[in-house]
């Protein structure tokens, strides 16, 4: 009704223009035309419905401009002849999810795969992109505006580092320079719900419901399309009305495609995206050759794998045919699956002359979540092979050795690049006297870019209300600040005093014996125990055998040849920052992939709640084996018969089943 008075009392009365901005005309085109809360206005001339509307103010140097709602009504706005109508359009069987300012239309049965425990991944997405935004709209003279956002803080957690404190000190100063300077110049905004002709063109490739896109049009300023692209159709038919749903149609489009010909479609310099972003249910490997060519330069791509038992060493055979990599069992399993991801990434890059800058790499719940930038640059991709290492692993007491795949020497002006010289060890370990197993190749260099992720974890300390997650973010976050970015991979204390049978040292004490002996340490968020350090494996086992005095075990088998003193505390544990969670929810993990006429088998959920917690409570009475199906029986060679303190009739039921 605003922008309907509005409109005709500027062209009845001309003179009324010198009171609008000199942009008068966007600004009423934006008021007649955006997709906002005023567009669901009676054309007719009659009195239209109260609501109330929510409106934010993008600053002095630009006009004020409607937002989405931030509780948005659970109804598709639908057409009728000249009435916009708000009211609800929905399904039978359909309900009304609510994440972040999205309200989704979702089928009850699963049809269209959805997993509300990955909030953490799109609230994290979502707060990465933004920060991406900020910095390549600012080289195009366009300044993003954050609901809620007040002034940045760049959070530094350094406690042992001078440089890096004295690099924090120095920080605001430039940042208020480049503030001044930035006020001589003239910034187009960018709000949230708006399009933007300068903005970011962002491509989700497997969108499922469309959700992740949804929110990142009603969250992430500074966009100018979003493609959401699934190859169901009911998923991209979901998608649509999910677009409209929201308001956000001026922006989302739907596609059904397969999303790897959407990308090698876009592999023209114009055609690229600016951000591609890929959760598959599964391995992301098929569509990794089609996202570093897509990707447009400086691009960002981000990444989910949930393969975790292939990347993690239960299936090395089937992790090498996918990512080019040989995982293996070890502790370190989760960060190795990290860098075998970016291995992969950057060799797939390589092929076209464009190499990976990891800006930030998370291994959170059941997967891992990488966002990298992508560029172009032949020379640049000739340190690929000193990018990557092999990894040789000792299979008894779990010291482990990199060795790189090339080397680089600078000969003047010119860079001289050779093969590696090796193997780093020799066939037994020098500790436990066992073999080495051969893993990689994986990423060696740093997995995050600290500055970026200081800036991400700045804007979210800043505005704790944007998200829902916020302090599972600043606690993720915060750690990857304090880890060693140029150490790769880390040991886990309690497998090391398990390896000389004694009680496990407290990790502050053995984390201050390594620093009181001269070597760096820190923490992983990958593991609660993990503990990253330079110094090599003969010195973690001095600290163990001092420790041991206190809790003997055979004295024969261990001689100390270091003192230490025990003390110590990182600031992300003195400030009980929020960094693993406990389950959320009962059946927690993995969803069920979704499937043609929805549903979940009967067989599966059964399974799936039979064996939850199977390891927190094990079987005791042998009447209860009685519940469970005999393996032998099913291959037809179990000589039990009714003896068998398995169950034989779950296995005949099933079979009938599966006849019918």
């Amino acid at each position: 009704m605003l922008a309907r008075n509005i409109l005709q009392a500027s062209v009845g009365c001309p003179g009324l223009s010198l009171a609008f901005p000199k942009k008068r005309i966007s600004f009423l085109q934006t008021l007649t035309t955006g997709h906002s809360v005023f567009k669901t206005f009676r054309m007719d001339g009659k009195k239209e419905p109260e609501e109330s509307q929510d409106t934010t103010s993008a600053g002095a140097d630009s006009a004020t401009t409607a937002v989405p709602m931030e509780d948005t009504n659970p109804s598709s706005s639908t057409e009728s002849g000249q009435t916009w109508s708000t009211e609800p359009g929905l399904l039978p069987g359909e309900t009304v999810v609510r994440e972040g300012k999205a309200a989704i239309l979702f089928p009850s049965a699963n049809e269209v795969f959805y997993n509300p425990v990955q909030e953490f991944n799109r609230d994290l997405t979502c707060a990465v992109i933004t920060e991406f935004a900020r910095e390549q709209l600012a080289q195009r003279g366009v300044r993003i505006l954050v609901p809620g956002e007040k002034d940045r803080v760049v959070v530094r957690l350094s406690e042992e580092n001078g440089t890096e404190d004295q690099e924090a000190s120095e920080q605001p100063e430039k940042e208020q320079q480049n503030e001044e300077e930035g006020d001589k110049k003239e910034y187009i905004t960018a709000s949230v719900g708006e399009r933007c002709e300068q903005g970011l063109r962002v491509l989700e490739g497997l969108a499922a419901s469309g959700l992740r896109s949804v929110r990142f049009a009603l969250e992430v300023p500074g966009l100018k399309s979003i493609t959401a692209n699934d190859y169901s159709a009911k998923a991209a038919a979901l998608i649509a009305r999910n677009a409209q749903h929201n308001n956000v149609s001026h922006i989302l489009q739907a596609s059904q495609r397969d999303a790897s010909m959407v990308m090698y479609e876009a592999r023209g310099k114009k055609e690229r995206y600016d951000v591609i972003d890929l959760d598959p249910y599964g391995s992301p490997s098929p569509f990794l050759d089609a996202a570093v060519q897509a990707v447009s330069e400086g691009g960002l791509l981000c990444i989910t794998c949930t393969d975790m038992a292939v990347m993690a060493g239960n299936s090395g055979e089937t992790c090498y045919s996918k990512y080019g990599s040989m995982s293996i069992k070890s502790r370190y399993c989760h960060e190795m699956a990290l860098r075998i991801i970016l291995h992969s990434l950057d060799q797939r890059a390589a092929v076209y002359q464009r190499y990976i800058e990891p800006l930030l790499s998370v291994s959170v719940d059941f997967y891992i979540r990488v966002f990298v930038r992508v560029k172009t640059g032949q020379a640049v991709v000739k340190n690929s092979a000193s990018k990557h290492a092999l990894l040789y692993n000792c299979v008894g007491c779990g010291a482990f050795h990199l060795q790189r795949m090339g080397k680089k020497m600078s000969q003047g002006k010119h860079m001289k690049y050779s093969a590696a010289t090796g193997p780093p060890v020799g066939p037994n370990c020098e500790h436990c006297r066992q073999r080495h197993q051969l893993g990689g190749p994986i990423w060696a260099e740093p997995i995050h870019d600290i500055k970026f992720v200081q800036k991400v974890l700045g804007a979210v300390s800043g505005n704790p209300t944007h998200f829902r997650t916020s302090k599972r973010i600043e606690g993720v976050l915060s750690m990857v600040t304090e880890e060693l970015q140029d150490v790769p991979l880390y040991y886990v204390l309690d497998h090391l005093s398990s390896t000389v049978h004694c009680n496990t040292p407290p990790l502050l004490q053995f984390r201050s014996a390594l620093l009181h002996a001269g070597y760096r340490v820190s923490l992983s968020h990958a593991c609660k125990n993990a503990v990253k350090t330079d110094a090599p494996a003969g010195v973690l086992w001095d600290i163990i055998r001092c420790w041991e005095k206190s809790n003997p075990v055979k004295r024969e088998r261990l001689s100390e040849t270091i003192e230490f003193s025990f003390n110590a505390n990182p600031q992300s544990r003195k400030r009980h920052l929020t960094r693993f969670q406990e389950n959320p929810q009962a059946n927690w993990g993995p969803k069920a992939r979704a499937k043609s006429g929805g549903g979940i088998s009967s067989e599966l959920e059964d399974k799936r709640k039979q064996f939850q917690g199977k390891r927190k409570k094990p079987i005791t009475d042998s009447s209860q084996l009685k519940s469970l199906p005999c393996k032998k029986f099913r291959k037809g060679t179990c000589t039990y018969g009714d003896k068998c303190c398995y169950s034989h009739e779950l296995e005949q039921e099933t079979n009938e089943k599966k006849m019918d």
